[in-house]
C-alpha cells in the first residue's frame, strides 16, 4: 500500500491531519449515509455499512489522495427503482454487477472517454434526480406516513396530493427546525458539522417535547445494528443478469461520471493529477465488496471529498480513517439513531437535491434553444417522468445525432481555382464566369466520416460537365471512416465510369492517408495520383487535358484555362 504514490509524503505530522480530516468527513458523512440509504427504499444501516467499506476501499484502491467515497444523491432515483421492482436483494447483485463493469471500464482505459459525455445530458439527469429527491422528501417533511412509496414521479404526486389531510404538524415543525439549521448556522458558525446539528437538534426537540408524535428510523425501520453483517454472496443467476444488466450499467455509468468530477474537483483543489482508470478501478472494487455485506452502490462524493481537502487531508488515509471513524460510531451509538425523526431526515436531502441541481446552468443552457436545449429537457423529462436507464441512453443517442449533425454542417466542399495572387490561394470558380471543362478543382474541408459522406456524394455527384481530370484537395481532412472511404471509392469508380477521367488527391494528412491505404483506396486512385502540394496536381493535369475542348473556351474569350497555366509557374506557398 505505502508503495503507492498518493502515500508520499507521508509523516507522523501529515497522519495527524488525514486523522482530523477523516474525522472531520465522518461527522458529514454519517447523516448523509443514512439519509440516502432511506431515500433509496432501504434500511439507513445500509447507507453506514457503505460509507464504512467503500470509503475504506476507494481510499485504498482508487485513483486520487483525496477522494471519499459513499453512497450519493445521484444514485437514489435507481436504487429506488430497482427496489421498488425488484426487491432489496436484486439491488445487491445489480450494485455487484455495476462494481464488475467499473472494473472493466478502468482496465481498458475507458476513464478518458466518460469525460466526453455532454454536459446537456449530465446536466438533464442531474436536475432531474434533483427533482426526484426533493419530491420524495415532501412526505417525510409533512409527515405522511401512509404514503406507499410508487415507482414514477407523477404517481407520486398524486399519492402526496391525496394524504394532505394528514399533514402532521409536529413532523413540519422538526423539519422546518432542520431546514433553518441548515440554512442559517453556516453563516453564524461556519466550523459547526452543519448536518449533523440539523440531525441532533431536532431529534432532541422531539425526544423532549413530543415523543412518539412523529415518525422515526426506529419506527419505520427498527433499530441499527451496532456492528458489520457477516459477509454474505447474494445468489446471481443468468435469469437475474438479464434483468440486472441495464439498470447496472446505468448504475455503473453514473458512479464513473460522478467518481471522476470529483477526483477533477479535488485535483483543481490541491494541483494534483489523479489517475482517473485506477479510480473506476478502485470504484468498482468498492462495488463488488460493498454488496456483500449489504451496502449499496457508491461513488466519489464531491462534497465530502472537499471536505476531505478543506480539513487538511493529505493522503488516502484520511478515507480510510473516516471509515473507521464511521464504524466506530456506529459500534458506540447505533442504538440511539432509532430516536432520529424521519423529518429531521427530510430538509438535508432537499438541501442536497437542490445544490446538485445545477439550476443555473439549466436555464442558462434552456435559454439558449439550441440542439443541447433539445437534450437537455428530453433528458430531464425522461428522467422524471420514466427513469434513468432510459433517460441516459436516449439523451446520449440525441446528443451523438446532434453532434454528428453539426459535424456535417462544418464539412464543406466547395468548386475553386487556383488564383492569380502570390499567395496562391484557391478563390470561388464562379468568380470566372464560366467552369474550366477540363479540370474540376475542389477544396474539401471537415471530417469526412459517415454523417458527411452523403452530403460530399451529391456535391461531387453534380458534376454535370465531363472534366478530364477532378483534382481533390484534402488538407483540411482531418479523418476519413469507413464510410467516408467507401463513398471516395465509389467517386472514383464512378468518375472513370462516366467521364474516363483521372482523380487526383493533394495535400492529404498522414491520418487520411493511413485510413486510404488500409481500406485499399490508396492502390485503388493510385500511388502517382497523390501530390504533396497542389500546383503538383495542376502541372499533372494541365499534360492530361483536351486541348480541341480548351479551344472553346478561347473562342468564347474565357480565360480559366489561362488561370490554371499561370498558376502553375508560381511559388509553392499555399494556403
Amino acid at each position: 500500500m505505502f508503495s503507492d504514490e498518493r502515500f508520499t509524503g507521508l509523516n507522523p505530522q501529515k497522519l495527524k491531519q488525514d486523522l482530523i480530516a477523516g474525522i472531520t468527513v465522518g461527522i458529514v458523512a454519517i447523516p448523509l449515509g443514512m439519509a440516502f440509504a432511506i431515500a433509496s427504499g432501504v434500511k439507513p444501516e445500509y447507507g453506514l455499512y457503505t460509507t464504512i467499506i467503500a470509503g475504506i476501499i476507494v481510499a485504498l484502491f482508487g485513483g486520487s489522495r483525496y477522494q471519499i467515497a459513499g453512497p450519493t444523491g445521484a444514485f437514489i432515483p435507481i436504487l429506488l427503482a430497482i427496489v421498488l421492482e425488484h426487491g432489496y436483494d436484486n439491488l445487491l447483485i445489480a450494485g455487484f454487477l455495476a462494481g464488475i463493469m467499473l472494473i472493466l471500464m478502468g482496465i481498458f482505459k475507458l476513464g478518458g472517454l466518460i469525460k466526453y459525455i455532454p454536459r446537456s445530458v449530465t446536466i438533464g439527469f442531474t436536475a432531474g434526480i434533483a427533482v426526484i429527491i426533493f419530491s420524495g422528501q415532501i412526505g417525510n417533511f409533512l409527515g405522511l406516513e401512509s404514503l406507499e412509496k410508487q415507482k414514477y414521479f407523477h404517481e407520486n404526486m398524486i399519492q402526496i396530493f391525496k394524504h394532505l389531510p394528514e399533514t402532521n404538524i409536529y413532523s413540519v415543525f422538526t423539519a422546518v427546525i432542520g431546514l433553518l439549521i441548515i440554512i442559517f448556522i453556516p453563516r453564524l458558525f461556519p466550523r459547526l458539522p452543519v448536518l449533523l446539528v440539523a440531525l441532533i437538534v431536532p431529534t432532541v426537540i422531539a425526544v423532549l417535547f413530543y415523543p412518539n408524535k412523529v415518525a422515526t428510523i426506529g419506527s419505520a425501520f427498527g433499530g441499527i445494528p451496532q456492528s458489520l453483517p457477516s459477509i454474505h454472496f447474494p445468489e446471481i443467476s443468468w435469469e437475474k443478469i438479464k434483468v440486472l444488466w441495464q439498470p447496472a450499467f446505468v448504475i455503473a455509468m453514473l458512479g464513473g461520471i460522478e467518481s471522476l468530477l470529483s477526483a477533477v474537483v479535488a485535483d483543481g483543489m490541491t494541483g494534483k493529477r489523479h489517475n482517473s482508470n485506477r479510480e473506476l478501478v478502485g470504484q468498482g472494487i468498492a462495488n463488488v465488496v460493498t454488496p456483500l455485506f449489504g451496502g449499496i452502490p457508491a461513488t466519489g462524493a464531491i462534497a465530502r471529498t472537499a471536505t476531505n481537502i478543506n480539513a487538511g487531508g493529505f493522503s488516502p488515509m484520511s478515507g480510510i480513517f473516516q471509515g473507521l471513524f464511521v464504524l466506530l460510531t456506529v459500534i458506540l451509538f447505533a442504538p440511539y439513531a432509532g430516536s432520529i425523526p424521519l423529518a429531521a431526515m427530510a430538509p438535508i436531502l432537499m438541501v442536497v437535491a437542490y445544490n446538485m441541481s445545477e439550476h443555473k446552468s439549466f436555464i442558462h443552457m434552456l435559454k439558449l434553444k439550441t440542439s443541447d436545449s433539445l437534450v437537455l429537457i428530453t433528458t430531464f423529462l425522461l428522467t422524471v417522468f420514466v427513469n434513468l436507464t432510459v433517460a441516459v441512453p436516449i439523451g446520449l443517442g440525441l446528443a451523438i445525432i446532434s453532434f454528428l449533425k453539426r459535424m456535417s454542417e462544418v464539412f464543406e466542399v466547395e468548386r475553386v481555382i487556383p488564383s492569380l495572387a502570390k499567395n496562391n490561394k484557391e478563390q470561388n470558380g464562379m468568380d470566372y464566369g464560366t467552369k474550366c471543362q477540363e479540370i474540376s478543382f475542389y477544396n474539401i474541408a471537415g471530417p469526412l466520416f459517415f454523417g458527411a459522406a452523403d452530403r460530399f456524394e451529391s456535391v461531387i455527384g453534380s458534376i454535370t460537365r465531363r472534366p478530364s481530370v477532378l483534382i481533390l484537395k484534402m488538407k483540411h481532412v482531418p479523418i476519413l471512416d469507413a464510410t467516408g472511404a467507401a463513398n471516395l471509392a465509389s467517386l472514383v469508380t464512378d468518375f472513370k465510369k462516366r467521364f474516363n477521367g483521372t482523380l487526383l488527391i493533394t495535400e492529404v494528412t498522414e491520418d487520411v492517408m493511413a485510413m486510404m491505404k488500409a481500406t485499399g483506396l490508396y492502390n485503388e486512385i493510385g500511388p502517382d495520383h497523390f501530390f504533396k502540394e497542389s500546383h503538383e496536381a495542376v502541372d499533372y493535369a494541365l499534360k492530361r487535358i483536351n486541348p480541341k475542348r480548351c479551344s472553346l473556351c478561347a473562342k468564347s474569350g474565357k480565360n480559366t484555362c489561362q488561370v490554371f497555366q499561370d498558376s502553375s509557374q508560381l511559388q509553392k506557398d499555399h494556403a
